[in-house]
């Protein structure tokens, strides 16, 4: 796998010991110094030559890993046992690799425990997702499971409650307590939460809105609530 930009790089080269090697069209002395510590290659080569092979988008570096791997529940869950008010977010058939992204980066702000994903219909971890989430999928736990419903169920055996986001949910988001042990669980972008998934859930909140585009993106809404769940634990 290519991760592109220069957080990303430089969060792969501090924590990840997977990457390979990096290459860039122009020095930089805090990644190059990096490699050097780790015995990482890093190559500079001809700025047109760069962009030719790896697009102008990337900042002017890139660096090889090996393929991000995923955590799997029972590690996640082991991790959490004692932490009362643990915080999990479920993404219920996200498609969109920049909302994973950007999910990951405010999983890490707020100090989310994991992030929880689908293996089918579902995105996973990926060259763009770690240029969005500029380094926090470093940090950041992601599991990815088979049965969502399943999962959830699991998760309540642990004190968990299932918090889903929903349009159309029964209470404000701010008048759920959020400081024990909760799953927040987002839809998809264009259908939300499925059914099951739905009816698995312990409570449903809502993001009123006053606009006239009721609809918020997918890691917008989930950043809302992240926020609203590390404001109650504090």
């Amino acid at each position: 796998m290519i991760i592109y930009g220069k957080n990303p790089v430089r969060e792969a080269l501090k924590n990840n010991n997977s990457v390979t090697s990096v290459v860039s069209f122009s020095e930089n002395k805090e990644i190059s110094d990096l490699c050097k510590a780790k015995k990482i290659t890093f190559s500079l080569i001809n700025k047109e030559k760069f962009i030719k092979q790896y697009g102008p988008s990337s900042q002017g570096i890139v660096a090889f890993v090996e393929d991000y791997q995923y955590i799997e529940l029972a590690d996640l869950l082991e991790k959490t046992e004692y932490n009362e008010s643990s915080t999990l977010v479920m993404l219920d058939s996200l498609e969109d690799p920049h909302n994973l992204g950007a999910v990951l980066r405010c999983a890490d702000a707020t100090g989310v425990d994991g992030v929880i994903i689908g293996k089918n219909r579902s995105v996973s971890l990926n060259s763009t997702v770690a240029k969005v989430s500029t380094g926090a999928i470093e940090y950041v736990d992601v599991c990815q499971v088979v049965n969502l419903v399943r999962c959830l169920e699991e998760l309540k055996k642990h004190g968990y409650w299932i918090v889903g986001l929903e349009a159309d949910g029964a209470i404000d988001y701010r008048e759920y307590n959020y400081s024990g042990k909760n799953c927040i669980v987002v839809g998809s972008e264009g259908k939300g939460i499925s059914r099951l998934v739905k009816e698995t859930c312990d409570v449903l909140v809502k993001i009123p809105m006053v606009g006239h585009v009721n609809s918020l993106n997918a890691s917008v809404s989930a950043s809302i609530i992240m926020y609203e769940a590390l404001r109650n634990k504090k």
